[in-house]
């Protein structure tokens, strides 16, 4: 079977379409189906990783076609996306958190510093600022 078959059959056993698959990789539809073609680009080592973890197929099945493909209901669980989800209650916690990984670097930064402040003109504490490197 090639790396085209396996995403395939994993984006299928899903229940996903090409666009849903595109949608939570972060790529165009294009790119699934360039990547299902027999002839097709592979995807790059993130992106395949990322088609792994949407299908909640082994990474290593998906690459070589070694191994089982489907995860066990254990692995799932131990996956660093399902325990963030679940150390993260408040869904607007969730939300925030998920917006902060999302956004680049200096406006995290200067989230952070508006949110420190906000919270120290709350609790009368000065923020923790790390020091110079």
């Amino acid at each position: 079977m090639t790396s085209a078959e396996r995403i395939r059959m994993a984006r299928r056993m899903a229940g996903y379409s090409q666009s849903q698959l595109a949608q939570a990789v972060g790529v165009q539809r294009s790119a699934v189906s360039h990547w299902e073609a027999p002839h097709g680009k592979s995807p790059s080592v993130a992106h395949l990783r990322e088609v792994a973890l949407a299908t909640s197929t082994h990474f290593e099945w998906l690459a070589t076609g070694r191994g089982e493909m489907a995860l066990s209901r254990d692995a799932q669980l131990d996956a660093i996306a399902t325990a963030e989800a679940m150390l993260v209650e408040d869904p607007i916690e969730f939300r925030l958190l998920q917006a902060f990984r999302d956004a680049p670097l200096r406006p995290r930064m200067a989230l952070l510093e508006v949110l420190e402040t906000l919270a120290s003109q709350r609790t009368g504490r000065s923020p923790k600022r790390p020091g110079p490197r």
